[in-house]
């Protein structure tokens, strides 16, 4: 099995770069928001003292982090698959004796990823030559303490995506439906703004959701902000909505292929 990532791996990778313009063009849309938010509650900050405990530092640590915390575990499964099921060329990857899903998909996703850093590593750096972060509370514990929880944020994330995606099985607008879950996604995941300064119910509402798996609990626990007690319950959610977004992927994934049909792919 290691032989068939590598090789997906190999191809994928030549594959990023026949589109380097078009990736440069994506990943600085995809690092604008961010830096805009940095910007604005720096501003912010910096007038008023304080924004609810948190100093602009605070701020410009935690999108800085975003910055590169979202490279991990974003996904963007539904642009290379969603296309694939409605114009039936997907049937060429399923008479393979391979998941198309979790190999070329999965594969595709990292090896983006890998390209995506090459630009986003200088866009970051000239950021804290910019604003001057103080990383001083980062500790090679809290770094560590991070990886699982960004390893559960990529694979929720991309299994709830793929499970999205799968739905091109029975409606052409997969599209919309994606582009609404991407948008609750950012509400629950801290992409506007640290979820400690959203309203309670909000924030109630997020503990049982995986969102803030994505972004707010690896960036917390990164910046050692994130007390043990709610690291190991980061933990043991992740697990649960893994398991919970795998079975959904599985059961979306073969009845969708129940139904699947291509003429002349």
């Amino acid at each position: 099995m290691f032989h068939i990532y590598r090789r997906f791996w190999q191809v994928n990778w030549a594959e990023q770069w026949q589109y380097r313009a078009n990736l440069l063009m994506y990943v600085l849309y995809w690092i604008v928001s961010p830096v805009i938010y940095l910007a604005v509650w720096v501003t912010i900050a910096n007038s008023q003292g304080s924004v609810k405990g948190l100093t602009a530092n605070d701020f410009i640590t935690y999108y800085l982090t975003l910055l590169i915390v979202d490279q991990f575990t974003g996904e963007i499964t539904v642009h290379l698959l969603a296309d694939k099921i409605q114009d039936g060329t997907l049937a060429n990857e399923l008479l393979r004796p391979v998941h198309p899903i979790l190999t070329n998909t999965l594969v595709t996703n990292l090896a983006g990823k890998a390209l995506n850093f090459m630009v986003v590593i200088p866009v970051w750096l000239a950021l804290v030559l910019l604003f001057h972060p103080d990383y001083s509370a980062v500790t090679l514990g809290s770094l560590l303490a991070a990886v699982p929880v960004i390893m559960l944020g990529f694979s929720i994330n991309f299994l709830l995506g793929a499970s999205i995606t799968c739905l091109a099985f029975w409606t052409t607008r997969v599209y919309s439906i994606h582009e609404f879950f991407y948008a609750v996604t950012l509400m629950f995941a801290g992409q506007f703004v640290p979820l400690s300064l959203m309203p309670p119910m909000v924030q109630a509402i997020a503990r049982f959701l995986p969102f803030q798996l994505f972004l707010y609990i690896p960036i917390e626990t990164i910046l050692n902000r994130l007390p043990l007690s709610s690291l190991l319950l980061a933990y043991a959610s992740g697990l649960a909505w893994l398991a919970i977004s795998a079975m959904l992927f599985l059961f979306v994934w073969r009845q969708g292929v129940k139904r699947f049909s291509a003429v002349g792919a």
